[in-house]
């Protein structure tokens, strides 16, 4: 297996960001996005698309990141992602966490095949956190801060277990769905909220 490098960053002038998403699928929560500028002289070792990191190496590499390199943080609330759609929501999140950043740069390496208009020269890259070691930066500091997110907001509404499933439709969430109702942090505009606020209106 093929671990990320630089050598998509090398191809570049000036100073590189990487961005990733986390949180498109679930039910409830936020989608949380992060751009990362690396320094190319402090790397910290073992970087790796989060999906493919334990839990202690992604909180490991967590810290490891954001005290050697440059981060941005950016998410969109469940009311935002209703109102937009979850990839437009996406999208604000990643211009929120690239707006966040201290220093501006040159030129965007973004995980996908949409383009997020940073107003910025940007790179495309369809499974870029296997690919570009900025990328997979990004999707640890996104997975790990959403994960911590759905852990506190689990603490408020406990029944759904999103300290376990970070808000994805697990049987435990849908069990928690049928017996408690939906909450504030669920995503009305997704289907299966969607039917469960459809079925609540319909007169018996």
């Amino acid at each position: 297996m093929k671990n990320p490098d630089l050598s998509l960053e090398k191809k570049e002038t000036g100073i590189v960001v990487g961005l990733d998403e986390v949180g498109r699928g679930p039910f409830a929560g936020p989608v949380v996005a992060a751009a990362v500028i690396l320094d190319p002289a402090n790397i910290p070792e073992g970087i790796q698309d989060s999906k493919k990191l334990s839990k202690i190496k992604r909180e490991n590499l967590f810290d490891q990141i954001l005290a050697t390199s440059m981060v941005g943080i950016g998410e969109a609330s469940p009311s935002e992602i209703d109102e937009f759609n979850i990839l437009q929501a996406t999208f604000l999140a990643m211009r929120r966490a690239f707006e966040t950043l201290d220093k501006s740069p040159d030129v965007a390496l973004v995980d996908g095949n949409r383009d997020p208009k940073l107003g910025i020269p940007t790179r495309l890259i369809v499974k870029g956190d296997s690919i570009s070691l900025s990328i997979a930066a990004a999707s640890i500091v996104a997975k790990v801060t959403r994960d911590r997110k759905m852990c506190a907001l689990a603490k408020q509404f406990p029944h759904y277990g999103w300290e376990k499933n970070s808000g994805y439709g697990t049987l435990e969430h849908r069990k928690g769905l049928s017996l408690f109702g939906i909450t504030p942090q669920h995503r009305r505009s997704f289907a299966p909220i969607r039917k469960i606020l459809e079925s609540s209106e319909t007169p018996n």
